[in-house]
Formats: C-alpha cells, structure tokens, sequence
C-alpha cells in the first residue's frame, strides 16, 4: 500500500492541506505567504463578480442536470429493449462522453454556436433570428448546457444497468391487473431504479459544480460576454492564475468544497423520502 499513500500524502493530503492554509493568507506565489485572517472570506462576500460566479454556477447545475439525466434515462429505456444493432447503438450513444470533455470539443461546439454558424442558420430556418448564442449573454449559457447535456453517455448506461436488474415478473402482473405504460413506468420503474437515480443525481451534481474547460474554452478564455459563463472554477482561475492572488483562490476552492458539501449532504437526506432499496423493503 506504500505507493498509493504516498501518492494520497503527496498529491491529495498535502496539497489539501496548503491550500487550507494559502486561504486565510495574503500569497501571489512570488512572496512569502502573509497571514490576513478572514480577510479573503470577507472580500469574497462582499465581490459581486464572485455572486454572479455562485449565480451562473447554480443556473447551470439547476438546468443542465436535470435535463442531462432526463434524456439520459429516456434513451436508457428505450436501450433496453431487445432490437437489431442494439450494441452499436449503444456505443454511438456513450461516445460523446469519451471526448466531450476534451478541449478540440469545446473548441468545435463554439464554431456550431458562433455567429452566422450551423446552429444560427437553422434557427433562421424556422425564423428565429436569435444570432450566434456564443456572443449573446442570454443564450451562450444555454450553449455550454447543450454541451454537457451531449454527453449524457455515462448515466445512461448506468440507467441501463439498473433497469436490466428490474425483474420482468413485475411488469408482466401488472400488465395483468391493467396497469398502463406510464402507471407501470411510475410504480415499478422508478422505484425500482431510484438507488441508480440517486447515484446519478449525485455524481452529476458534484461534476457540474465543477465545470471549467468547456466554459473556458467556448467564452474565448473571457468567461463572457457580460461574464455570461462566469462560473465558479473560471473565477477561481482568473483570481489565481491570471491575478496571482492564490490566497483568494485557495479561499474560493475550500467555500466549492463546503457548498458541495452541503449539496451532497441535503441528496443523502432527502434519499430517505424517494430512494427505495430492496432490503429495506424486505
């Protein structure tokens, strides 16, 4: 176990442990670190760019999860059935989560949202005249929620998993007693699968709070326009490696991880109310 807790010490533990102390100081990675209190804590309240990063951050992550493991479950069930080409259908499916997260992506998808551009010229098809979304505020965010709802290969096939585990004998009584498509859906299905549904939710609430390349690269390096795409980790880049003020970024890093903390902390409670485990039931 040697090599692996060395590694934990030093590229987990350590680094941990320095940032916790870089956030209550003053350190532009030139000087010597100057402890300053609360300071970095106080500033960071009272800095409406850091609001509106909270702000961009939560309406991604309140729109772009959602959507992402809706559409993810929905071709989930329809994966599941038996049909010709099933496996490649699978693979097409999950092959945007190998590469959506690379950086030639981002870069493509900004070209596709870009002014007089594929998806411009087919908004105009159907006289929507709404304009490139990667220069408009209004929509450019909606554009990075596309790009990760793209990549809903990875619940997917977790769905599939779980709705293989369902047993038929189910659906078969209560096809018998008349129960319909949507009744079997929202009585069987969904209880049955809640334990997968939690683990999705939860993973994908955690890497949405944690998205940066792709709103780094599609915002040209700017988080723009209007700091439109603002979000979080682009805030915290731009404080720590653009402005050299480390101490504020470590300060930043460390509130990401208590709000995801809680985040987590409130999906581990509410599972008691909607997530049904076969040996509770028992």
């Amino acid at each position: 176990m040697s090599p692996w807790i060395a590694g934990f010490l030093l590229l987990t533990a350590g680094p941990m442990a320095a940032s916790l102390y870089f956030a209550f100081t003053e350190y532009n990675l030139f000087d010597s670190p100057k402890w300053i209190g609360f300071d970095n804590f106080t500033e960071m309240l009272d800095d409406p760019r850091w609001r509106t990063s909270v702000e961009v951050t939560a309406k991604y992550v309140v729109i772009g999860t959602p959507v992402k493991l809706l559409l993810a479950l929905g071709v989930a069930m329809l994966l599941a059935q038996s049909r010709r080409g099933q496996g490649f259908y699978r693979a097409a499916f999950y092959a945007p989560s190998l590469v959506g997260a690379s950086v030639s992506v981002a870069i493509v998808w900004r070209a596709l949202f870009s002014d007089d551009a594929v998806v411009d010229r087919t908004q105009s098809l159907f006289g929507m005249d709404v304009g490139g979304w990667i220069g408009d505020p209004s929509w450019v965010l909606y554009s990075l929620v596309a790009l990760t709802v793209w990549q809903f290969g990875a619940p997917m096939v977790i769905f599939l998993a779980g709705l293989k585990q369902v047993p038929r004998e189910l659906y078969e009584a209560a096809e018998v007693d008349g129960a319909g498509p949507w009744r079997r859906f929202w009585n069987i299905t969904l209880p049955m699968i809640s334990p997968v549904m939690f683990f999705n939710v939860l993973l994908e609430t955690i890497h949405s709070f944690q998205i940066f390349g792709s709103a780094y690269v599609v915002s040209n390096s700017t988080c723009g326009p209007a700091d439109a795409t603002l979000v979080y980790t682009c805030y915290l880049y731009q404080q720590g490696f653009e402005n050299s003020r480390m101490g504020f970024a470590s300060a930043m890093a460390w509130m990401l991880l208590i709000a995801v903390g809680l985040v987590t902390a409130v999906l581990f409670w509410s599972q008691r109310r909607w997530v049904h485990y076969e040996e509770a039931a028992r």
